[in-house]
């Protein structure tokens, strides 16, 4: 069986120009064509080979300006690379940016319709699919509404619902598992195990070594733009987490115990990582750190930093007692607000419901280098949360459901 996706020694160059360079055509004469060309070149990929077969997963890990993106582009046929071939066989489904290639105006369904068609379905076979679609997407009560009045889950959902309902041959993700709430994570993940057992092959994107470890059959890491590791998902993502870690800790600074707002210690090494340049001074839990599975749940970080800090990432995680991660999530998947920060400050990440089985956890929370490089303040297993349930549940979801019984017509004696 040949691979469904081959990749040999590409590269791929971009060029660099004057940050003062023209953008309009006016500004380029008035300025009597100063600037205009390029300063000099860049290489951000360069002699990277993989294939990967049908039915199997590809994870791709590296810090933000690594050149998975721009990868993940060439693959899917967005732009040509300078050097090397890119070979895909089968029906291509691609999550390069979710929702981007909606239209504003158009209603959720016609955005659906016109996706599906262009991914290479028939009209036909194409609304056979849409209420698949929008139950997947959860957006009945929204479909018809233009998609502008869509918050960015929404539009994310829906366009993950439409890629994983076009029978790709080839899947392409970037952090599809940023998308939505905890029990609609799990949704997608069954789904891409579905495609996968279907003999799809998916390239993952993922900042997240775990991710990889636990979903992938092997794994690539880039390092500007060249392949650093290639292997097997636990080696590969163990020598990325250690080199971060590694990183991290060179760069954390002596500090004595601080008290946290819970009233646990925190200890640099221990329980507490980074550089300091930024830190998490208090973190908040509301309504309370005890919940209902279901309820909505609000983290409440405040910060301080004594010097200016470009677009920080911060994150925040949930895992059980055993150390199995529930959720992550941060600001850079989710477009969130950070931009320059500097002195003191607060950001909210608002859970909308958890619907988490009861029992014990921990909310990690970390402030990390625009570039995924080191964090500058990580707090871990620091901040406990319970939650609680009317009833009992075994696994990690209690998202709400309910049985149903229907009675079918008697058979004649």
């Amino acid at each position: 069986m040949r691979d469904a996706i081959i990749v040999q020694n590409l590269g791929k160059r971009f060029n660099r120009y004057h940050t003062h360079k023209p953008v309009t055509f006016m500004e380029a004469m008035i300025s009597g064509l100063r600037n205009v060309r390029p300063v000099d070149n860049f290489w951000a990929l360069r002699h990277v080979s993989f294939s990967v077969a049908p039915g199997e997963m590809l994870g791709i890990v590296g810090h933000n300006g690594a050149g998975k993106s721009t990868l993940l582009q060439l693959v899917g046929g967005v732009g040509s690379p300078n050097e090397g071939k890119v070979r895909v066989h089968g029906r291509l489904g691609a999550l390069l940016d979710l929702g981007a290639g909606f239209h504003g105006d158009l209603t959720g369904r016609e955005n659906a319709l016109v996706t599906t068609i262009v991914a290479g379905l028939t009209e036909r076979a194409a609304k056979r699919r849409l209420d698949q679609i929008v139950a997947f997407a959860e957006l009945e009560d929204f479909i018809d509404n233009p998609v502008r009045t869509y918050s960015t889950g929404m539009q994310m959902r829906l366009a993950f619902a439409v890629a994983v309902h076009t029978e790709p041959d080839v899947l392409l993700v970037d952090e599809f598992l940023s998308v939505g709430d905890i029990a609609f994570q799990a949704k997608c993940l069954d789904r891409i195990a579905q495609l996968k057992s279907q003999g799809c092959a998916i390239v993952l994107i993922s900042h997240d070594a775990g991710q990889v470890q636990r979903l992938c059959d092997r794994a690539l890491w880039l390092k500007q733009g060249k392949v650093n590791a290639y292997g097997e998902p636990d080696v590969i993502a163990g020598q990325y987490v250690s080199e971060m870690r590694s990183h991290t800790q060179q760069l954390t600074p002596n500090r004595p115990p601080q008290l946290a707002a819970s009233g646990l210690e925190l200890q640099v090494n221990q329980n507490r990582f980074g550089s300091l340049e930024a830190e998490i001074t208090a973190v908040q839990l509301n309504p309370h750190a005890t919940i209902t599975s279901g309820d909505a749940l609000a983290v409440d970080i405040e910060y301080q930093t004594e010097q200016s800090i470009p677009s920080p990432i911060f994150s925040v995680s949930i895992s059980n007692e055993a150390g199995e991660l529930c959720l992550d999530t941060n600001t850079l998947d989710l477009n969130g607000p950070t931009g320059m920060i500097q002195g003191t400050g607060k950001l909210v990440l608002n859970i909308e419901r958890l619907d988490l089985a009861p029992g014990s956890y921990f909310v990690d929370v970390g402030i990390y280098e625009q570039s995924w490089s080191y964090a500058y303040d990580y707090h871990w297993r620091v901040y406990p949360l319970v939650v609680q349930a009317a009833r009992p549940v075994k696994g990690v979801l209690a998202p709400p459901m309910q049985w149903n019984l229907r009675q079918l017509a008697s058979l004649p004696r």
